[in-house]
């Protein structure tokens, strides 16, 4: 496979890069990563696979058409990590999700269908379903996003759909839960707080911390990502969830108690506009369907995580 894969120096576009040199090199031909490299992206993430000779790196905006369709030509797949992501930032400035997620899922779409692309994956996110009350949403479950970022992921899933169903183009969707792990931007809850705690200073919990989130290591989320590239199938949609769920404030506690710190560092602030209070997905299907089995277990992984930031963040 000829891969392009876009958000390639984010969070999970650069897990996925690795993965794919490390575990998959019998099957990659080439890797591309397309990048706009936002205050997010990393380049030292992709430094362990830069010298590789089928590994290339390309800056460009997945809403210009003229940049995407220079560089994806002679490529066979897309995996669409580029987006903004932080829920903070689209209510502060929804434009730029829009733009993003939408339009340029839109631009993608467009060239894959042009020239010839045989799989296009999207990569979305559980923040679609909204607010799960009970239970866990399936993949029939009706979305319901309550912020400008997860509206503008289910609406870059919608588009990718339409370009399945009118014009047959092989789209496969995932839908994680909350990802953790290293590299991860230092704005997302857990590399946050252990920034705020090297800094000396409280962790801000919106509301009163009870808000409920699901978590898999990014690790395996990329497995579960490249299981659906490989074995799913065209038009069909799989949640890629953790086992482990919790409370904000039991992630809070977690950090605090590595340091060696109390609950008074904790500082409730008022929450957030729309703020969903619990989500929740069920991974049956990629479970079943495919064999997918989540490996790394939140107590040893959230270690991990913290110790890593702990070496790297930049204070």
């Amino acid at each position: 496979m000829r891969v392009f894969v876009t958000g390639g120096a984010g969070f999970i576009g650069s897990e996925y890069v690795r993965q794919l040199f490390e575990f998959r090199s019998h099957e990659i031909e080439e890797v591309t990563v397309f990048d706009k490299l936002t205050y997010a992206a990393n380049l030292e993430s992709l430094t362990v696979v830069q010298s590789k000779k089928n590994f290339h790196f390309i800056q460009g905006d997945i809403s210009n058409p003229r940049e995407v369709r220079k560089a994806l030509r002679n490529h066979d797949v897309i995996v669409n990590f580029a987006a903004e992501s932080h829920v903070d930032r689209s209510i502060d400035s929804p434009r730029e999700f829009i733009t993003t997620n939408v339009l340029g899922t839109e631009v993608l779409l467009e060239a894959a269908l042009d020239l010839e692309i045989t799989k296009f994956l999207q990569v979305s996110t559980d923040e679609v379903y909204g607010s799960i009350a009970e239970g866990a949403a399936t993949e029939s479950n009706t979305l319901n996003p309550s912020s400008p970022y997860s509206a503008s992921k289910a609406a870059g899933e919608l588009i990718a759909l339409s370009f399945y169903k009118t014009f047959g183009l092989d789209v496969r969707i995932t839908r994680s839960s909350n990802n953790y792990g290293p590299y991860q931007y230092p704005e997302k809850l857990i590399p946050f707080f252990v920034k705020r705690t090297l800094e000396g200073k409280k962790l801000p919990l919106y509301g009163n911390g009870l808000n409920i989130r699901n978590w898999i290591h990014v690790s395996d989320n990329c497995r579960g990502i490249h299981s659906v590239l490989i074995d799913g199938q065209p038009g069909e949609i799989f949640n890629i969830g953790g086992i482990f769920s919790s409370t904000n404030i039991d992630i809070a506690e977690r950090i605090l108690n590595y340091f060696g710190t109390g609950l008074k560092e904790i500082e409730y602030v008022a929450d957030r506009k729309g703020h969903d209070f619990r989500y929740a997905i069920d991974s049956t299907k990629i479970q079943q369907e495919i064999g997918f089995e989540e490996e790394i277990d939140f107590s040893k992984g959230i270690i991990e995580a913290i110790e890593w930031q702990e070496r790297n963040l930049k204070l």
